[in-house]
């Protein structure tokens, strides 16, 4: 979503942001910072919260 100083701002309403800078990015979730990663794991690791979500949502509807 941005850079780690924006980031966050810009993450505010999403699901999952992702924030990104030198070797490593913050992945957050509704506005909250949840994890800090290396920048070699941060794929990896957004679509892990992306699919958190989504199984949390389909949870919610069954």
């Amino acid at each position: 979503m941005g850079c780690e100083v924006n980031g966050p701002g810009e993450a505010k309403d999403a699901d999952v942001g992702i924030a990104a800078g030198v070797g490593r990015a913050i992945i957050f979730r509704k506005g909250q910072k949840s994890k800090v990663v290396p920048e070699s794991d941060m794929l990896t690791e957004l679509m892990n919260e992306i699919s958190k979500v989504e199984q949390e949502k389909n949870l919610l509807t069954s």
